[in-house]
């Protein structure tokens, strides 16, 4: 008999979005098929997958342990968080090359499914970073008599979610900082920073806006400028090591000495960049938005205000760049009243007859809190309200009322 050969061995999921990327939380079902495509016939011992999911750090440093000897040392550190295996055909044991229980696989495309849940507790976004990585795939092996196994393996990516909908995200983020330049025995007026933007939390592909006041009081001409910036923080055996990136930036026009600049909602967009990362204990990925001035010899005057960049959007309500209060106005303005209001419901819809006349029983009680107060609110606490109407049925009472109000105020 002829042996066959697999013609392809591919990994596939079955996607929960429309972009056809593989993108799973914690807590979701990741399911999919492993894709066998033979030609001829072959006998395999087992097919098995093995999800894995983790972070991982690595780096080195070179050390010195003398005048003339030196050595590297290795940084590492993992933590783990799916590992899950499963057999699709087959049994457990593959060490031996018997011909007792195979399966024979017929010449065609064949399709294994499998799912899995991820933990329910949170899991780490995807990530690639300098020194180290959050990633998560599933591998398949395919076990046949007599030849070594075949493998392969798809990535798959994983969002812990953060909604910026919440107090903290949506809490504006300021400061201020002066600075006075110096040299040599003469010193030259201050230099001025305050810098406001509306929230902490953002998503990508949303622009900050920054509400500045830049004053230049120096003999210098110094440019106001704005950067958003990514810092990457590794931990391994006690040590740490940090990356930081530039983002995205923008520039300012230049001020002369004595001059002044505002910023009302300088737009500063964000790209398509990897959310943060807040809960990893070994990997941790946190942005901010550096609004500074930079002065020509001399140290920048700058403004750290931090950022979070979160997957759920903001909730067209819950944005702070226009009030509650004119939201709702503007939607009024957009709705037409009604051209006739409506009447309240009847008394009869709302007491019954016999709650009335229950009423109007006086308990034994009533000795106790006899008096004028109590035989009134027992008296109207059940009786009908005044028949509702468009029409004043006092007019004449109501403008000899009003007459008499305006006489006894005096003129002013």
């Amino acid at each position: 008999m002829v042996l066959g050969k697999v013609k392809s061995f591919t990994v596939s999921y079955d996607c929960l979005n429309d972009s056809n990327v593989p993108v799973f939380s914690s807590g979701d079902c990741v399911s999919g098929r492993v894709i066998i495509e033979v030609t001829g016939e072959i006998r395999v011992k087992s097919l098995k997958i093995h999800a894995k999911g983790f972070a991982k750090v690595r780096w080195t440093e070179s050390r010195n342990a003398g005048s003339n000897t030196a050595y590297t040392q290795n940084y590492t550190e993992e933590v783990e968080y799916l590992n899950h295996k499963d057999i699709l055909i087959g049994h457990e044991r593959d060490d031996d090359n018997s011909e007792e229980g195979l399966t024979t696989i017929h010449s065609g495309r064949h399709e294994y499914a499998f799912s899995l849940e991820l933990p329910q507790t949170p899991l780490a976004t995807s990530f690639e970073g300098k020194h180290g990585s959050v990633r998560y795939w599933v591998k398949a092996e395919l076990h046949r008599p007599w030849l070594l196994p075949m493998k392969t393996k798809k990535e798959f990516t994983v969002f812990e979610h953060i909604d910026i909908n919440t107090p903290l995200l949506l809490s504006p983020q300021a400061g201020t900082k002066d600075k006075t330049l110096c040299c040599w025995f003469c010193t030259s007026g201050p230099i001025s920073l305050s810098a406001k933007i509306e929230r902490k939390g953002y998503t990508p592909g949303e622009s900050i806006q920054i509400f500045a006041e830049i004053e230049n009081c120096s003999s210098r001409m110094v440019v106001p400028k704005a950067a958003i910036y990514q810092t990457q923080t590794f931990y391994a055996k006690g040590k740490m090591k940090e990356v930081k990136q530039l983002v995205a930036n923008l520039r300012g026009e230049s001020l002369s000495s004595g001059k002044t600049e505002t910023w009302s909602g300088k737009m500063l967009k964000i790209p398509p960049v990897s959310p943060s990362i807040l809960d990893c204990s070994i990997i941790r990925v946190e942005y901010s938005l550096m609004v500074y001035v930079d002065i020509p010899g001399a140290i920048n005057l700058s403004l750290n205000l931090p950022l979070v960049i979160g997957t759920i959007p903001l909730h067209p309500f819950g944005s702070r760049t226009s009030s509650v209060s004119s939201q709702c106005s503007m939607s009024w303005l957009g709705m037409g009243l009604p051209e006739r209001p409506e009447a309240p419901p009847s008394y009869a819809e709302i007491v019954t007859e016999e709650q009335r006349q229950s009423s109007l029983d006086v308990p034994a009680t009533r000795e106790e809190l006899d008096g004028p107060l109590f035989a009134y609110i027992h008296e109207f606490r059940f009786q009908p309200p005044p028949l509702y109407s468009e029409i004043d049925p006092n007019p004449d009472h109501a403008s000899r009322t009003e007459e008499r109000r305006l006489s006894a105020c005096p003129s002013r």
